[in-house]
């Protein structure tokens, strides 16, 4: 799978759209570099053969031949992993790699060359080959992006940026959480935009994601790697997790605490510069020149003062872009306000490394009653507090605190069993849903109290 993958060639989209990737970049996977020039055009799924230059070659299938039977042995008891098996050595190979053998005749070689190979088992001999052509062919595959490939990717690469995050975790994550298109939901995530862009995915572009983040600004690096048409974006608001509280409280605003004068900065310099310019020329009347030098002079300071205006002209712009991009800015951070202030979010996503007790305590006053909330964390503790927090808060019901378990198989001919190695943990999720939290009541009060006829004296029972 390439690491950054195309657009969907069938929309007939410019598949360099994406910032920071272009078809002449050179891209480096799996101990393999090479240049997706050729890729464009061709549908998802394409297999590609990497030839001299880190060109792409689409892959020609060829029909393997069974009429030879392999000799295999009948176990691998007497075979001994010594390293002298294999003829070849490594000069051997990267001087066929020099001559331009394809990784094909490289593994049939390696297979000649080898004393063992006709001595282990069928199975063995498969495993042996498959081995060979992951290290030897340069074999590519454009696929398209989605939530399985990526969280997989992330999880086997880099879990620590994704909190751990398991792809299974993920999956019940967006069931629980009743993510589909048309709804209002509030994602608050620290996973680079694995779980961002998840819920972008399962909502098609219909309805409204407001994403809180904290810091100055949040982290999206999974979910570009999604490929989502601008039109995803138009309805993907966000909101500082700093200025929850002044929501909460209504002293909330937009506006920042101390708003630069760009405008009457630009003009003050300006207005220097001027006054500079104004002083050269009475300073140069005072000076006797020659003809040639007073020439000279001016063309000189002619193209100081054109430099001088080109320059100012460039403060300007800059100036002006600033001005748009921090309107823009608050634009955004007041239509993101105004969707929170409804409070009537259709359910609360949750996947942070922060502690969850506070978040989700402050994040719950804008979902609707009757709305799931799925809070994720590596650790069963602070989820364990939580559930205790929430308990004696109210205004949930059906809380359940679960752990996800994975194991996976290979399923093969003759060999299907599970595999060795297994994942020890997947994470904690703590589920539930929203209803009208009763004004008034002490949070002391809502603890749940014994039935009365479950209530009995110690003297009222028979001995």
């Amino acid at each position: 799978t390439a690491r950054k993958l195309l657009q969907p060639s069938r929309e007939w989209q410019n598949p360099w759209a994406q910032p920071g990737l272009f078809p002449w970049q050179k891209i480096i996977f799996e101990k393999q570099w090479f240049y997706l020039d050729n890729a464009i055009g061709h549908i998802y799924g394409t297999t590609f053969e990497v030839t001299n230059g880190g060109n792409l070659q689409p892959k020609q299938e060829v029909e393997e031949t069974t009429t030879e039977t392999k000799e295999a042995g009948t176990d691998n008891r007497n075979i001994v992993d010594d390293g002298k098996s294999q003829k070849l050595t490594h000069d051997d190979i990267k001087a066929l790699k020099d001559k331009g053998i394809k990784g094909q005749e490289i593994v049939q070689q390696l297979i000649e060359n080898s004393t063992t190979f006709r001595d282990k088992t069928e199975f063995a001999q498969d495993k042996y080959i498959k081995k060979k052509k992951k290290k030897y062919e340069a074999i590519i595959t454009i696929v398209k992006p989605s939530t399985r490939i990526l969280s997989t990717m992330y999880y086997a690469r880099e879990p620590g940026k994704i909190n751990h995050l398991r792809y299974d975790t993920l999956a019940q994550m967006l069931t629980l959480g009743n993510i589909h298109a048309g709804t209002k939901m509030i994602v608050m995530e620290t996973c680079a935009g694995l779980v961002l862009g998840a819920v972008m995915e399962r909502m098609g572009g219909y309805g409204s994601i407001i994403q809180m983040y904290p810091g100055g600004g949040p982290v999206r690096a999974a979910t570009s790697c999604f490929g989502f048409p601008k039109a995803f974006f138009d309805n993907l608001h966000e909101f500082p997790l700093s200025k929850v509280q002044s929501l909460l409280c209504g002293t909330f605003s937009a506006e920042p605490e101390e708003i630069p004068l760009l405008e009457e900065e630009s003009n003050g310099l300006s207005e220097e510069k001027q006054q500079e310019t104004e002083e050269e020329p009475a300073a140069e009347t005072t000076m006797e020149m020659n003809p040639a030098e007073e020439q000279d002079t001016m063309d000189i300071g002619a193209e100081e003062v054109e430099f001088k205006e080109n320059k100012e002209k460039e403060n300007k712009e800059n100036v002006r872009e600033k001005q748009i991009k921090q309107w823009e800015r608050r634009k955004k951070l007041k239509e993101a306000a105004a969707l929170l202030r409804e409070k009537d979010a259709d359910g609360l996503i949750v996947a942070s490394k922060f502690h969850p007790t506070p978040l989700l305590l402050s994040l719950l006053e804008f979902v609707a009653p009757s709305r799931p909330f799925v809070v994720y964390c590596q650790y069963k503790e602070p989820l364990l507090d939580c559930y205790t927090k929430l308990r004696e808060r109210g205004g949930v019901i059906n809380l359940k605190l679960s752990e996800s378990w994975l194991r996976n198989y290979q399923v093969l001919p003759d060999r299907s069993h599970p595999k060795l190695t297994m994942s020890g943990g997947g994470g904690y999720l703590l589920s539930g849903i929203t209803v009208i939290l009763e004004q008034g009541r002490n949070p002391e009060v809502l603890k749940v109290e014994e039935p009365s006829s479950k209530r009995c004296k110690l003297q009222d029972l028979p001995c």
